[in-house]
């Protein structure tokens, strides 16, 4: 049986964004992991799998969290641009958003996700030297004492300052459904003065 979005433009955006908004709140879809890819200095692409923390269709907003040390955040400076990749298999599915990308260190939105993290999430932050530090030695980064065991808040306190949030708002949504009766494919960009998004279909 056809899926209702098969064709149907409109429709078929509705599912993206149905799909985004289950895989920032569902850890077992495959959206809650998509690749997610900057542009370096020296004009290199630079790709890294992030947990997608929330999506907001209101805002075209995805958010991330980041250790604000992270060479991705060199790469986004003033709001530089990302490109995010996911699939979903069981939705037969894929999605290849891009927006421009911004940090928050300290805000309100970045308190916020700070309060939401586990205790096990914010031991990240906590690594030193920097991610992406060349050592010697394999390592976590993290002191022995605290590898490998839930750490208590009072031990974390002091990544918040690591911590930071990555937004990135959405300019481009392009949507791949397959299909055996014959693959769909659509581009959607954002217009800004009509507040509005524009949607045509795409040869698969």
């Amino acid at each position: 049986m056809n899926q209702p979005f098969l064709d149907d433009i409109a429709l078929s955006l509705e599912e993206a964004w149905r799909l985004l908004i289950d895989g920032s709140q569902n850890r077992k879809s495959p959206l809650h992991t998509p690749a997610v890819a900057t542009v370096r200095d020296d004009g290199q692409p630079s790709q890294r799998i992030m947990v997608l923390r929330e999506a907001v269709r209101e805002d075209r907003m995805l958010r991330f969290n980041t250790d604000h040390r992270a060479s991705k955040v060199a790469d986004i400076g003033n709001k530089g641009m990302v490109s995010i990749l996911g699939y979903h298999p069981e939705a037969k599915v894929q999605l290849r958003l891009s927006g421009r990308g911004h940090i928050e260190q300290d805000s309100p939105a970045c308190d916020a996700a700070w309060n939401d993290a586990t205790l096990y999430g914010k031991r990240c932050y906590l690594a030193a030297p920097a991610p992406g530090s060349a050592v010697n030695l394999p390592t976590s980064g993290l002191d022995p004492d605290i590898e490998g065991r839930k750490p208590e808040g009072f031990e974390v306190a002091p990544a918040r300052e690591n911590f930071a949030i990555l937004l990135v708002e959405i300019e481009r949504i392009e949507w791949l459904y397959l299909a055996h009766t014959g693959h769909r494919r659509a581009m959607f960009d954002w217009d800004s003065g009509n507040n509005s998004w524009n949607g045509h279909w795409l040869v698969p």
